[in-house]
């Protein structure tokens, strides 16, 4: 991802101009995304801010870092949205986009004024996307969701605990899962538009079911088919960490050459011929025996000494990384997955590197995350407005 501040977009979305007026993460990641993309992304704010500016510490220059990880490569205007002529100003920007994003409780947008119908019949190619917690109908509909709700919804908790109580996923993965989802949704909307009669559409994304998608393909086991069935070993402990003299490591052991990889390199020789090893389902049906085996094996290790081991004889295991560690990998460095930016305020950043890679449309940093209002007097005056109106616009506290 190259850093190109204030050039133009080199990437595929190039040319495409998105309204976002969503708030905190499952909005605004989705926001960047289409940002680092190319697209031209106008982020409208209150004008008290977005609640991930406050959602701190540290505090940097009107930044946080959940408020600069999820708004990159947007222009941010404060406009006040329960104001006439500050409502105005949204209406006029959705007249010449193609995207409007918002993450609203279902109907708010349509009260405050923006909703899909009131915009589509000045813009019909408008696509407008809206993402919240449960959709726009059903007993839930209404309710507030945040991350955690979606999760203890979908079922996943009670897997992640085990037999304790049930365990969140310490991340706001159901939010980043309705951002990814409300992406790709946009993309097939935008092709959609393209292939057929120019005509746009409404998008709903609740985040319920776009964590459901994320989470739950691998965990349906005995729930795919009906009527449900016991799964042997259903809920057998491979997702967990293997202790060794000074740490962790993390392994995934599939085929039979991985297991005889991991046993060489565990120094378990005599394990490649026991007749409890010799193929996947034979583990899988001797597996608490052998866990105990190889917990005892990998505690002879230090971290270090095992990884290089696993990779000499082709097993794949890794070191279980603090976020330090991680910064430091020599593959993230390579990869730049994780690289540093300098803001005129709030200094040295890292930032994360838009995974894709695009060999003839690249995605670039152009813009680093806004400050409040930052771009407010650029934007009204690309959409007509003059020097003396924005100056009454202010006064009047519409923007």
């Amino acid at each position: 991802m190259d850093i190109r501040f204030d050039e133009p977009a080199s990437g595929p979305l190039r040319g495409i101009r998105v309204i976002d007026l969503s708030a905190v993460v499952s909005g605004p990641l989705c926001g960047q995304i289409l940002g680092d993309l190319g697209a031209d992304v106008i982020k409208i704010e209150s004008r008290t801010g977005d609640l991930s500016r406050r959602l701190g510490p540290p505090f940097r220059d009107g930044l946080t870092p959940l408020f600069a990880h999820c708004n990159r490569n947007k222009r941010g205007i404060a406009v006040d949205l329960k104001n006439e002529r500050g409502l105005e100003i949204v209406r006029k920007l959705a007249r010449t986009s193609d995207v409007v994003l918002e993450n609203y409780r279902p109907g708010v947008a349509d009260r405050l004024g923006f909703g899909y119908a009131q915009l589509r019949r000045e813009n019909p190619s408008l696509i407008y996307v809206s993402v919240n917690g449960f959709g726009p109908d059903g007993p839930y509909r209404d309710l507030p969701a945040y991350d955690t709700v979606i999760q203890g919804l979908v079922g996943f908790m009670r897997k992640q605990g085990r037999s304790g109580p049930p365990t969140l996923v310490r991340s706001i993965v159901a939010d980043k899962s309705a951002a990814m989802t409300a992406s790709y949704a946009i993309l097939a909307a935008l092709f959609a538009r393209e292939r057929g009669d120019g005509t746009g559409q409404k998008i709903d994304v609740p985040m319920l079911d776009a964590f459901a998608a994320f989470m739950l393909p691998d965990i349906l086991a005995g729930d795919t088919f009906v009527p449900k069935e016991e799964v042997p070993f259903g809920d057998l402990d491979i997702h967990r960490a293997w202790e060794t003299s000074d740490g962790h490591v993390v392994m995934m052991i599939l085929e039979d050459h991985q297991f005889q990889g991991i046993c060489r390199a565990a120094g378990l020789d005599e394990m490649i011929e026991d007749p409890r090893c010799v193929n996947l389902i034979q583990r899988v049906l001797n597996a608490p025996e052998l866990f105990e085996i190889l917990e005892a094996a990998c505690k002879r290790w230090t971290t270090a000494e095992l990884v290089e081991r696993a990779r000499e004889f082709g097993a794949p295991l890794a070191p279980a990384n603090d976020v330090a560690d991680f910064l430091c990998d020599p593959q993230v460095a390579s990869n730049r997955t994780v690289f540093e930016t300098e803001d005129p305020g709030a200094g040295r950043m890292r930032m994360i590197r838009n995974p894709v890679r695009f060999a003839d449309t690249p995605t670039s940093l152009r813009r680093r995350p806004p400050r409040l209002g930052e771009h407010t007097d650029e934007v009204l005056r690309e959409i007509g407005y003059t020097a003396e109106e924005i100056g009454a616009l202010r006064a009047e506290g519409a923007v």
